[in-house]
């Protein structure tokens, strides 16, 4: 089990791996859960959470960078066991209530495919229990009293209702907004909207952050998203200049 640690004192730990990654974020005045992945891994996942002293009762929050089964499919269990907070973007508003998010489009052409098989399977099998998510974060631009050292961004284009979790300014939990797997590549092999995708790198790049953890694979550096990032705002015709910053949420 990875651990980070942020120069005022917060703590990171990477509590799933493999085919999803989940992060449980220590804080001084509280613990979230980033992420849950599938249901097949809660018992891995309360495991690990054991391993760092803590039980699912002491979390306060859960944030959900997207709402796709492999990142939220324990979320409704993880409520009921501990009571706590479950914050998501308010583009999935409607999904949670139904228990099923579309999985994306696929950006490569064998990925194309998976993304139709995908869809077409559906709820059937990708899926999971319908929740209520206590904090809907486009409703709540004032949300700073929640946690300290912690900022939510908006960084749709994998999904509409992606999220990045920032803290300490100095580590960002990006969800499937970047994908770890390949190590000199950062693009994920599905995303429904590409050119919204890089934008939200750029939005990523005017943190201070320099440790970028995605849903899956290994944490991303700095340098090899400022390398990705330059590289792939040339294809879609981005500039490249700084702009004002994106909206973020202090929790």
């Amino acid at each position: 089990m990875k651990k980070w640690k942020t120069k005022h004192g917060c703590k990171i730990s990477r509590v799933l791996s493999g085919r999803s990654n989940a992060y449980l974020v220590q804080l001084d005045n509280a613990n979230f859960l980033v992420d849950t992945g599938t249901k097949s891994a809660f018992g891995k996942l309360i495991r690990n959470i054991h391993r760092l002293g803590l039980s699912p009762e002491n979390l306060s929050g859960l944030i959900l960078t997207h709402t796709h089964f492999d990142h939220c499919q324990s979320a409704r269990r993880i409520k009921e066991i501990s009571h706590c907070r479950i914050l998501v973007s308010g583009a999935a508003r409607d999904a949670v209530k139904t228990g099923y998010t579309r999985l994306p489009d696929g950006t490569f052409w064998i990925t194309k495919g998976i993304a139709r098989l995908g869809q077409w399977i559906g709820a059937r099998k990708l899926g999971y229990e319908p929740f209520e998510p206590d904090i809907l974060i486009q409703d709540h631009p004032d949300l700073y009293n929640l946690y300290s050292k912690v900022q939510i961004l908006r960084t749709v284009g994998h999904s509409c209702d992606s999220i990045s979790i920032i803290v300490d300014d100095e580590i960002a939990i990006v969800g499937d907004t970047m994908f770890g797997i390949l190590k000199n590549s950062i693009f994920p092999p599905f995303a429904d909207d590409q050119q919204q995708l890089i934008a939200s790198w750029k939005d990523l790049l005017k943190t201070h952050c320099q440790w970028f953890m995605p849903g899956h694979g290994k944490e991303i550096t700095r340098n090899l998203l400022q390398k990705e990032y330059g590289r792939y705002a040339q294809k879609y015709n981005q500039s490249q200049e700084k702009n004002q910053p994106s909206l973020t949420y202090k929790i």
